[in-house]
């Protein structure tokens, strides 16, 4: 058996812990944690994914993530990807969550944010390349890059929101 997740309905509320694999193939919901780096200036941490990842090769992000474990929180499922994928520690703040249809299947999208203050260390099977792009910049490479599709979702209802004015 592969990676365990919560099966959660239309209210996220926990209905089974599955194999994640089996959640994606039956298109069941699921969690997953995503987070916003920001330097100490504002900008955006922005990533391509390796050629050889089974998910999206090649293509850019703005988020990091990854699914959220059995009986563990969005916000700790942050912190946790944080360190796995960039090396670094730090306590990502809830920002807030939708029901994302899913290039590849539905899942509930927990969005965070959290300045980067000590170096990043990124994992190479996560991440090939990064840098630290202001929003305009990012709004330019989404428009002319490959992104990962759920990601440019997320980003569009990210800049919706009343707090978060492009820099």
């Amino acid at each position: 058996m592969g990676e365990l997740v919560e099966r959660v309905d239309e209210r996220d509320e926990v209905l089974a812990v599955v194999d994640r694999g089996e959640a994606i193939r039956q298109g069941w919901l699921h969690r997953i944690a995503t987070i916003v780096c920001r330097d100490a200036d504002g900008r955006i941490l922005v990533h391509r994914r390796p050629d050889d990842a089974s998910l999206f090769p090649g293509q850019f992000n703005w988020m990091l993530g990854g699914a959220v474990g059995i009986a563990e929180s969005y916000e700790d499922a942050a912190a946790r990807e944080l360190t796995e994928e960039l090396g670094v520690r730090g306590r990502p703040q809830f920002v807030f969550k939708f029901l994302c249809a899913g290039a590849i299947s539905p899942y509930w999208l927990g969005l965070h944010e959290v300045v980067v203050t000590e170096p990043a260390r990124p994992d190479p099977s996560e991440i090939a390349w990064h840098d630290w792009l202001t929003e305009l910049e990012l709004i330019d490479l989404a428009r002319h890059q490959e992104f990962v599709p759920d990601a440019r979702e997320a980003f569009g209802r990210y800049r919706a929101l009343p707090q978060h004015i492009v820099r």
